[in-house]
């Protein structure tokens, strides 16, 4: 076999482990990587004439494990993941049979169809380089493959440097063809949707918060989403609160939401300023199940439902890549609601666990009466104290112990922002006022092009609503303690303040914030964007836009620009070939071809035909035989005897004019 198709089998099965690694068991994964390491071995072994063929025992006992692996893991051979994994398994059990010719072109084309199936677990941009070097890899190996037979022996790195120069340059070929077709074939809706699976992991926020979760959750840089609208209409950024959920249950330790926040919320209770704008949401992650909007926001869209609880989710959990159109009606807006309904929701904002956490349920009974049992007031005593005591806000607040409450309001003061937001909720129900916490995001960065606007993992963030005169308030506790995390944002105040990261085990974060890695996860995130938006999110509404704009509006524009289009690129090709032609031509090639074009079809020069039998085949056509032995002779003396003199070029040039003229007068 030779050394060119195994590097290529190698590398061809390496780049669809590296793309597949997130989405398949680690187990598989390691068992993949045995796979590789096995063939690469036997392939040394190989080449030193050590070993002929693979033994067919470890073949078997491979896809077996790899079988019990998906089967263990998914309860199913189908579906996405299990489906994907089931032919990479089937690929890198065929490399382990691998002889014949055959055999490789087989192989080089399933691991063409496998690698197509790495988009259905992701469209992303690095997804799509992975895919294009699998797909360079494998017809690198599919042409070694059909020229093995025919080349002399040479250096593996050369050869695969020529391969890959004959491949590129076909790509090259081809991808103004897939250009055209991108742009102007008619673009179809999607025939199917990708559901996400039951046991499917997403990134960000979770349906549960505890101390520690989303301070964890805001050492991540990761891009969360990404909001595209005119930056202009933009509120400001103490007003950014990008809502998820609301957690309205607490056990002691842990925060959810209560099932009846879940029910569908009527439009027709929402009255009051509705005035708003139009933006687009773009999750980083397809899978997440809830749209993180900006706080009162309502879908446009009938894919997605708005909840009491104003959390929007999409009736059907598919991944999504394309942005999601969300209108903000702003806060002065006010709702109607059943009593029933509302009594239930202010039953569930003023439970708390009796006997957790006496100090805190004490000191506000006090605070209560020292506030004259005013709720108004007791709420500015309380946002007071807590910025009297010294609270620190903290990445690193430690553990706390059974009460959680007291340990952090009067012995550790130090925490994140749900510290903040749990306690101050707390502390409400305390003395009878409903309250809850609301997750999401708060603040967020512009992009590079100044049209979107980006929210990272570490803007998370949780705050307290609290009902007063017959609706819900925003109350952000973290405003008070550290109000340049609201006013600055997260990013900023982590490049300024280092005692937020805590103590020197932090250290590694200080890394991943600065400045040099903001910038590269900027841009990164920023062609991602642009990948998402510009290719992957490209469908009819956005190709019948751009061919507006042109002014086509006709169904038959898409045929015609698609058939003139080909025809043009390959008229353009025909003119390219024969510039570059012509270019390499000598001087005296380029005379003949000249002379050769001027001719009848039957004067021309006929390919088997030497110089001298043409012009011999010329001169019996006409009476002036002398011309074109002339020039046969300067023919002879500058192609043969190499003499390339200047006046004998001109010479001879004239003479095949002559020549031409006489053939004319002929008829």
């Amino acid at each position: 076999m030779n050394k060119s198709i195994q590097i290529s089998i190698l590398l061809v099965l390496s780049l669809i482990l590296v793309a597949q690694a997130a989405y398949i068991p680690i187990a598989l994964s390691l068992l993949f990587l045995i796979n590789i390491v096995g063939l690469g071995i036997f392939y040394r072994k190989q080449n030193k004439h050590e070993i002929s063929d693979f033994p067919k025992y470890p073949k078997l006992i491979f896809a077996l494990i790899a079988l019990v692996i998906i089967y263990f893991t998914s309860k199913t051979f189908l579906g996405v993941e299990a489906g994907t994994a089931v032919l990479s398994t089937f690929l890198f059990a065929k490399a382990l049979e691998t002889k014949t010719k055959r055999d490789f072109i087989i192989l080089f084309n399933f691991a063409l169809f496998v690698s197509a199936s790495l988009f259905l677990h992701s469209q992303a941009f690095w997804m799509a380089l992975l895919v294009l070097c699998c797909l360079v890899s494998c017809l690198i190996g599919l042409y070694r493959v059909q020229i093995a037979d025919f080349q002399t022996k040479q250096p593996v790195l050369q050869s695969l440097k020529n391969d890959s120069f004959h491949i590129l340059k076909f790509i090259g070929l081809a991808l103004p063809f897939f250009i055209l077709l991108f742009l102007f074939f008619p673009r179809l809706p999607p025939l199917w949707q990708i559901p996400i699976p039951n046991n499917k992991a997403v990134t960000g926020l979770s349906d549960t918060m505890s101390p520690g979760d989303i301070a964890e959750l805001s050492q991540s840089s990761a891009l969360a989403f990404r909001v595209i609208a005119d930056m202009k209409q933009l509120p400001n950024r103490n007003e950014l609160y990008w809502r998820a959920l609301v957690l309205d249950r607490y056990d002691g330790t842990t925060w959810t939401s209560d099932f009846i926040n879940k029910r569908d919320k009527s439009y027709s209770t929402i009255t009051g300023h509705r005035e708003g704008f139009r933006y687009q949401y773009l999750a980083s992650d397809p899978s997440q199940q809830w749209i993180t909007g900006l706080e009162k926001s309502v879908p446009i869209e009938q894919r997605f439902t708005l909840h009491e609880d104003w959390s929007i989710t999409p009736r059907r959990l598919v991944q999504r890549t394309q942005p999601i159109q969300l209108q903000w009606i702003g806060n002065q807006i006010v709702e109607t609601q059943q009593e029933g309904l509302t009594q239930k929701i202010l039953r569930n904002s003023l439970d708390y666990p009796l006997k957790s956490d006496p100090q805190a349920q004490k000191f506000a009974s006090l605070m209560y009466q020292r506030s004259q049992n005013n709720p108004e007031l007791y709420i500015r005593n309380i946002l007071n104290w807590y910025k009297k005591e010294n609270f620190v806000y903290t990445l690193a607040p430690g553990k706390l112990g059974d009460n959680r409450v007291d340990e952090f309001l009067f012995q550790t003061k130090q925490g994140f922002c749900e510290h903040y937001a749990s306690s101050f909720v707390l502390l409400m129900r305390y003395v009878g006022i409903p309250a809850r916490v609301v997750t999401g995001y708060q603040g967020g960065e512009l992009a590079p092009d100044g049209l979107s606007w980006e929210v990272r993992q570490l803007d998370a963030h949780a705050w307290a609503e609290v009902y007063q005169r017959g609706h819900w308030q925003r109350i952000d506790p973290t405003a008070i303690i550290a109000p340049m995390r609201i006013d600055q944002g997260m990013q900023n105040i982590m490049n300024d303040n280092n005692a937020i990261f805590g103590d020197a085990s932090y250290s590694n974060l200080r890394l991943q914030h600065s400045s040099v890695l903001r910038t590269l996860r900027v841009w990164s995130d920023y062609a991602s964007f642009q990948w998402q938006s510009k290719v992957v999110g490209y469908d009819a509404d956005k190709q019948n836009g751009w061919l507006k704009k042109l002014g086509l509006t006709s169904t038959y524009s898409y045929s015609l620009i698609l058939i003139f289009g080909i025809l043009g690129l390959l008229l353009m090709y025909w003119g390219v070939f024969k510039f570059l032609l012509i270019r390499q031509m000598s001087k005296i090639e380029y005379i003949l071809f000249q002379f050769n074009k001027k001719l009848d079809l039957v004067d021309q020069k006929i390919e088997s035909e030497t110089f001298q039998q043409w012009m011999q085949r010329l001169a019996e056509q006409t009476q002036q035989r002398d011309i074109f032995e002339e020039a046969n002779r300067y023919f002879q003396n500058l192609v043969y005897l190499a003499d390339e003199n200047q006046q004998d070029i001109l010479k001879f040039k004239k003479l095949l004019k002559e020549c031409a003229n006489v053939l004319k007068q002929r008829k």
